[in-house]
């Protein structure tokens, strides 16, 4: 039976071809139209059948996630969004009407009703099926606040919905729609939330925001476009086929890694090339072990904290080149230090955040899976000074970028993909048994992902969108997820974290609020900046510029040769100032990077060497 079938296709295959390249007279243009016709119709019925003995599987960085669940590390990430129900037709929504608005718009994206197949004994990724056993109902759940309905409440309920594993042997999704929030400032009475979960083998951000574009529009009332053809599962692959075609998988996987390496080797002499010529700097310092970088439970906690899109791009605007990512890096460095000394436990040196980027192409955006690479970028929580940050986080992300670009990002996803299964499942399982978070020394300290999110309302069964949160996964080693997310005018920083590491959310995310008034306060509010001007009697005399640490004799005398004699005009440059002075003596933006202004601020004020240090650290 199985023979006939692949004969059947091999028939079909060349029967395509027979009407796609067969000569046409010209004259003929009814003959024509009627092969085109039949070479699209035949074309479709061969892809349909390609892609029914063609099950999609999992790259070796989509398994990863995979391998790594457990049930005290839930892999899915998602988002939590706040609806106000008064726009939809007739002022209220139901259940119900969600329930259906979804269902209406499954066929939008393949991850609604497809689960996992895993191949056996585990020798190679498993593979993506339909379900044929499909239940919106399972997967779109229906429960409320307990009065008052307020934040607080909020987050604790969303933080135990994303703390539950999904059921793996289903699609993996689950959406909870939560009634009740009466209580929470700038939200309508009325409203609800809709807490989202997809398994990251299934999604990156990029792919989640499409996801979330395929369930809202932008009216209240949408007209929704229909599926071609109702939808039917697929067969599900047997055992044996799996085997096989592990067999074949591996008799490739040779020439896969081959032709990676290849496209890498040039990434490789550019990146070469650049350390050489001082381009790119390679990081000195490993990331410090905090609370943060243990073993984690299976508990978690939420919280999050909204800015001002405009004023974040005001204060991006006060530094040349730098980016609203930069200005979140900075923010949540800032929060970091504030946290962490607040504990007595903040490091000597900066920690450092992975922060995942998409490689996703734009023919890619409704493809499963992850097209991600990651950039490791110190945070400067060892700086006080919110400017000194801000240039040292935009120094740091733009080093990354530049060894990034030299290699190239696409590339570095694609050699994750290479990992053998077997290895890869053996390895996370016994990472995770053995405990091996509390004896390794931390690859980062955190994560901070920025997604960019619509800025135009939207809505989802005629209820319009609030504001919109992201969640993330919390794993050992890495117990605490930043997401930064935009959406209509609004940008958002949500925290996951592991509850055992941070009991008191609340303050973290005040931390969060504080850094950013600080930031915002350093780069933008006006202030009256004093600039000291030596009696021209006194010209020669010169302050000694080593009080400020890092400063040396030979870069004392550089800045005395350009002009620059006293400790307050280093304090009251601007950040345009320093700048321009940084580019025409090259100092590679130290003026900021290692503190210089802020360190001469608190000695222009009469700072202690104690206080100086601490600026620093």
């Amino acid at each position: 039976m199985r023979r006939s079938k692949i004969t059947g296709l091999y028939s079909i295959f060349i029967y395509h071809l027979a009407i796609t390249h067969r000569p046409v007279a010209r004259s003929d243009a009814s003959k024509t139209s009627h092969a085109g016709e039949s070479s699209k119709i035949m074309g479709k019925k061969l892809i349909d059948i390609v892609r029914e003995w063609s099950p999609e599987q999992l790259t070796g960085l989509d398994a990863s996630f995979f391998y790594a669940e457990s049930p005290k590390t839930p892999m899915h990430i998602g988002a939590f969004a706040i609806y106000d129900p008064s726009t939809a037709p007739g002022g209220f929504v139901r259940f119900k009407d969600i329930l259906k608005f979804i269902e209406e718009r499954l066929h939008r994206t393949k991850t609604f009703r497809r689960k996992l197949r895993t191949v056996p004994l585990g020798v190679d990724h498993p593979y993506w099926i339909d379900d044929p056993e499909f239940d919106i109902e399972f997967h779109v759940r229906h429960i409320a606040l307990p009065q008052p309905g307020d934040w607080r409440q909020l987050c604790i309920q969303v933080a135990r919905i994303h703390a539950r594993p999904m059921d793996m042997s289903k699609p993996l999704w689950e959406f909870t729609v939560i009634e009740g929030l009466d209580n929470i400032p700038n939200v309508p009475k009325g409203a609800y939330a809709i807490v989202s979960k997809v398994h990251h083998c299934a999604i990156d951000g990029a792919s989640g925001v499409e996801i979330s574009e395929a369930l809202h529009s932008l009216e209240p009332v949408d007209e929704v476009d229909a599926p071609e053809r109702p939808w039917t599962p697929g067969r599900r692959p047997g055992d044996i086929e799996l085997l096989s075609r592990t067999y074949w998988n591996n008799a490739l996987r040779p020439f896969h890694a081959i032709d990676v390496a290849r496209r890498i080797a040039p990434g490789a002499l550019k990146f070469a090339a650049g350390i050489t010529r001082g381009d790119i700097k390679l990081l000195g310092a490993r990331p410090p072990r905090t609370r943060f970088n243990n073993v984690v439970s299976a508990h978690r906690v939420v919280d999050a904290v909204s800015f001002d899109l405009e004023q974040v791009k005001q204060i991006r605007q006060r530094i040349p080149g730098v980016t609203v990512n930069d200005v979140m890096l900075a923010i949540v460095g800032g929060a970091l230090r504030k946290y962490l000394k607040s504990k007595n436990e903040l490091p000597a040196t900066s920690l450092i955040t992975m922060a995942p980027v998409s490689v996703r192409a734009k023919d890619e955006k409704s493809a499963m899976g992850n097209q991600v690479t990651a950039l490791s970028i110190p945070l400067g929580t060892h700086i006080a000074d919110p400017l000194a940050r801000l240039h040292f986080a935009h120094e740091s992300a733009m080093n990354q970028k530049a060894m990034s670009n030299a290699v190239g990002a696409r590339q570095l996803a694609e050699a994750a993909k290479l990992a053998p299964a077997m290895v890869s499942g053996v390895a996370a399982r016994l990472y995770a048994r053995l405990g091996l978070a509390n004896r390794i020394s931390p690859m980062f300290n955190t994560t901070v992902t920025n997604v960019p999110g619509p800025q135009v309302p939207l809505h989802m069964a005629g209820a319009r969108m609030v504001a919109s949160y992201g969640l993330g996964p919390a794993v050992d080693s890495m117990g605490l997820f930043h997401a930064a997310t935009s959406y209509c005018g609004a940008i958002a920083i949500t925290v996951t974290a592991c509850r055992e590491t941070m009991p008191d959310p609340a303050f973290y995310a005040a931390c969060l609020r504080e850094s950013f008034e600080e930031l915002y306060d350093a780069a933008v509010a006006p202030r009256e900046k004093k600039r000291s001007k030596a009696p021209k009697n006194e010209a020669a005399a010169a302050d000694d510029l080593t009080q400020i640490k890092g400063l040396g004799r030979k870069m004392a005398k550089k800045l005395n040769e350009a002009g620059v004699t006293r400790i307050a005009q280093i304090a009251a440059l601007s950040a345009e100032e320093a700048a321009v002075l940084s580019e025409r003596l090259s100092l590679g933006g130290r003026l900021f990077r290692d503190g210089w202004i802020a360190q001469a601020r608190l000695i222009a004020h009469g700072g202690s060497p104690e206080d100086v240090a601490a600026s620093v650290h």
